[in-house]
């Protein structure tokens, strides 16, 4: 239920002044006796010590599956950066962002081919970092962490070869997660859509109540747990993994065995459509069609039930996704890198600081094409994000959503794909009754563990 791919054109473009933060960076040394991987770079991007020069030069800018909806904006973003540094050049390429995104970039940054602006995930940052192909951007410009979040530029760090967590990314813009429902269906059960629960499993006892009075005519929510896994576990605060992210751990804490329980009751008494249970569909349409209580976490959503589906819209509320013991969200941002192998660090590191900063972040997450949030302090407090029109449903989900980045941290759970879904399968089984939650539990890590340990 994260956000998927942006879609649509900007339908207007606006230049952008060009801040201070991509001013005054240079390219350092001119030697080239030290090395990312087995590539020679300048030793001053691989070094300790600030950028100090001028900007210029020629660099690659590469976006993930952006460029056919967004072209206008960032076209004008290149130019804008161009037009303040006559003597740098910016040339801009789109990766199309498929399931094999990270194997291909890390192959470029081997080739010593690797772009000099990126936008990367987690898991292609992860690689890139531990390799050391991206700039150490908290050294290379100390001043680089102020239009961020705190909390949010803290938080975004990746482990060197070291084991040292480093700022290598700059945090782009994110996504948000809320509560979204069926404000008639819930009344229906006895549960208060003004009173959200404040922790998962009190979640949990609204979705039975539900499950109670609708006598399977609709449905608090979805089954298959692969939309839970790990987010739940982060919210609860239960660490999936060791802190080297070597092994799993989860069946460690007790409450995971509870949750797991929860999920095979609730599906056990009807809270979910039983063929939902390892279907890939979120709730969009049975929640449009007025069949599921809750609909997906994504805030995006509400702006689809409002377009393609008036009638439910003026039903849907939106509630503050349960803190548990976490207390705070945590977001999944999309992040820019800046390559340590860059011919022309400076000039990458001067675009990138550009790119993210306030009044760029603000002015594409405003589009009304797109439901994205940035991850400065200034574009959050901007009136876009705090007013509201009235009761419209998709204004408070920007403002909650807003409010709680505020202080949410980047700290989610990575898991490939392949542990995941033996930690899902597990669970699935158990919701089924095939299983005890407590065998379901144990195997899960059995099965997790196993395949990080083939992953090295």
């Amino acid at each position: 239920m994260r956000a998927r791919r942006l879609t649509r054109t900007l339908t207007c473009f606006a230049v952008l002044s060009l801040t201070a933060a991509g001013c005054g960076l240079g390219g350092g040394s001119d030697d080239s006796d030290a090395t990312a991987g087995a590539c020679k770079v300048d030793k001053a991007n691989v070094g300790s010590g600030k950028l100090t020069g001028d900007v210029t030069g020629r660099i690659t800018f590469q976006t993930t599956n952006l460029k056919k909806d967004f072209g206008d904006f960032f076209n004008g973003v290149i130019k804008a950066f161009e037009e303040a540094h006559p003597d740098a050049s910016v040339k801009w390429i789109d990766d199309p962002g498929d399931n094999t995104f990270t194997q291909r970039t890390v192959a470029d940054a081997q080739a010593c081919t690797l772009p000099d602006v990126l936008n990367l995930n987690a898991e292609t940052a992860t690689s890139l970092t531990k390799a050391g192909y991206l700039l150490n951007l908290g050294v290379k410009d100390p001043d680089s962490a102020k239009p961020f979040v705190p909390a949010f530029w803290k938080s975004s760090t990746f482990k060197d070869a070291s084991g040292t967590s480093a700022h290598t990314v700059f945090p782009w813009y994110t996504g948000g997660i809320l509560l979204t429902y069926n404000t008639d269906l819930l009344k229906k059960a006895g549960v208060d859509p003004a009173k959200p629960p404040t922790t998962l499993f009190g979640l949990f006892a609204d979705y039975e109540k539900i499950a109670k009075s609708a006598k399977g005519k609709y449905y608090a929510t979805m089954a298959n747990p692969i939309w839970r896994i790990p987010a739940d576990f982060d919210q609860m605060n239960i660490r999936t993994l060791s802190a080297d992210g070597k092994s799993a751990v989860f069946a460690d804490d007790p409450r995971t065995t509870q949750w797991v329980a929860w999920m095979a009751k609730l599906y056990k008494e009807g809270a979910m459509p039983k063929d939902s249970l390892s279907s890939s569909n979120d709730p969009s349409t049975l929640y449009s069609q007025g069949k599921v209580a809750y609909g997906s976490t994504n805030p995006s959503f509400v702006r689809f039930v409002k377009q393609n589906s008036p009638s439910i819209y003026d039903r849907t509320g939106v509630g503050q996704q349960p803190y548990d013991r976490l207390g705070h969200v945590t977001a999944a941002p999309q992040y820019i890198g800046v390559a340590s192998t860059s011919k022309h660090a400076s000039t990458a590191l001067a675009f990138g600081e550009f790119l993210t900063n306030a009044e760029n972040q603000t002015a594409w997450c405003k589009d009304p094409n797109v439901v994205i949030f940035p991850t400065t302090t200034t574009s959050l407090n901007d009136p876009f994000f705090q007013n509201t029109a009235g009761s419209d449903p998709f204004s408070e989900a920007r403002k909650l959503v807003a409010e709680q980045l505020k202080t949410t941290t980047a700290y989610q759970t990575n898991l490939s794909p392949a542990v995941q879904n033996a930690i899902v399968s597990q669970v699935q089984l158990a919701m089924q009754g095939k299983k005890s939650p407590e065998q379901a539990v144990k195997d899960a890590q059995e099965k997790a563990d196993e395949l990080l340990k083939q992953a090295g």
